[in-house]
């Protein structure tokens, strides 16, 4: 395993890494969490991110006491969570300095956890000013809560004025955004995202690097899901009507004689294909079995095989990369 600086900080986290969207509370509990999470940590993962959205805070519940259980010393690995869907009251949700602060300590109060090592904002919040936002991230901060803090699908112009306020006003400001990005979705990465790598030293911890598992080649056109795959869960069904569709499964199929030519497996050659972007710190991957924590692992093997001639094949089948704008290329 490989380790890369979060953004412009100190911090150092696994290539890749493991996330409990999905899984954890949904598909698996704290006896098979534990299996999972000592796989990730034996292939060097030291990075594990969360939500208190995540089965309605259960997943928390599930990461935390497994990791308890499994007796990790907590300075060896480096735990994230996001706070803005934290219930059904006025106040239990979005990115106000009330919920911010009391979302923060719900969390780990799940977790049993003094601190997370980075907070995110998991979605920006258009009723909230994003001057109370950063005040808040800070105090969450100055509290020990926290140790960084960061944005989820914000866009450039609200980490723009995030980090500029932040300037301002002599605070932390954010060091990582965190959006989804792969194959099929590269616009913010490799586009919207260019001036915030260099102007503020934004780092990227990178989610759905299989677009849900449509890159993996388990789907096909005119097939219904695998029982066992996410799409056959049935909160995931609207999901899987605008991700499997024809277009897209057709691009998914060409990219499988590339695989193959390499010696990989598709899943293998997405991941891969995420983490070798210079921008990105962390490729967070999701799984729900050993095997497939152990298959995805080997993607770091990958990297070496994605040369240019390689990466232009690639393109050649996706035909997804975004034009840049003249200003950066």
């Amino acid at each position: 395993m490989q380790y890369k600086n979060l953004g412009r900080s100190g911090l150092k986290v696994s290539q890749l890494s493991y996330g409990a969207w999905v899984t954890f509370g949904n598909q698996i509990d704290v006896k098979e969490a534990k299996v999972l999470l000592q796989c990730c940590r034996d292939h060097g993962v030291n990075f594990f991110d969360n939500a208190e959205v995540y089965a309605n805070g259960r997943a928390e519940e599930i990461m935390g006491q497994a990791i308890r259980e499994l007796g990790w010393k907590r300075s060896d690995v480096v735990i994230s969570t996001k706070i803005f869907w934290g219930g059904p009251g006025p106040n239990d949700r979005g990115l106000s300095r009330k919920h911010i602060i009391e979302g923060t300590r719900a969390s780990l109060k799940r977790l049993d956890m003094d601190y997370v090592d980075v907070l995110y904002c998991h979605r920006p919040d258009f009723s909230t000013p994003i001057e109370e936002t950063v005040r808040a991230m800070n105090y969450v901060i100055d509290k020990g809560w926290a140790y960084y803090w960061g944005t989820s699908e914000w866009n450039s112009q609200q980490i723009t004025e995030a980090c500029s306020i932040a300037q301002r006003l002599d605070l932390v400001g954010p060091i990582v955004e965190q959006p989804e990005y792969n194959l099929l979705n590269r616009h913010k990465v490799e586009n919207e995202y260019l001036p915030l790598y260099t102007n503020y030293g934004i780092g990227l911890t990178t989610w759905s690097p299989l677009a849900s598992g449509v890159l993996s080649g388990k789907y096909s056109v005119g097939s219904p899901p695998p029982p066992d795959s996410r799409f056959a869960l049935e909160n995931y069904k609207n999901l899987a009507t605008r991700s499997l569709v024809e277009d897209v499964l057709v691009r998914v199929d060409g990219l499988k004689p590339i695989a193959k030519e390499l010696g990989v497996s598709l899943a293998q050659l997405s991941i891969a294909w995420c983490a070798i972007n210079p921008n990105v710190s962390s490729v967070i991957t999701g799984s729900s079995k050993e095997s497939q924590i152990k298959e995805n692992m080997k993607a770091i093997d990958v990297i070496p095989k994605l040369t240019p001639a390689v990466l232009e094949k690639i393109e050649a089948v996706v035909q997804s990369k975004p034009k840049r704008p003249d200003t950066y290329k």
